[in-house]
């Protein structure tokens, strides 16, 4: 095994980030290499890529309060700024 194979359990580590695009370019090659290879993380990636597309689903389909979505967005605003 080469020394930048993933072996399954690190790539199981990695599954959720990489499925919330979180993951560096480096790392995201890894885990779809590994993806590619292993018929089992494969499965089990499909099942938590179905959950994630169904709820990422069913949120566009609930309407927020406007003063949450203000609230979220300053937040966010906040956040931006004293990372810069």
């Amino acid at each position: 095994m080469s020394a930048n194979r993933l072996t399954c359990e690190e790539a199981f580590r990695r599954l959720d980030d990489y499925l919330d695009r979180e993951l560096g370019p480096g790392e995201t090659a890894e885990v779809r290499r590994h993806l590619e290879v292993c018929a089992m993380c494969a499965g089990e990636f499909g099942i938590e890529a179905e959950v994630l597309d169904a709820v990422r689903e069913k949120l566009r389909r609930i309407a927020a309060p406007p003063d949450l979505m203000a609230a979220i967005s300053a937040k966010l605003a906040a956040a931006r700024q004293s990372e810069g």
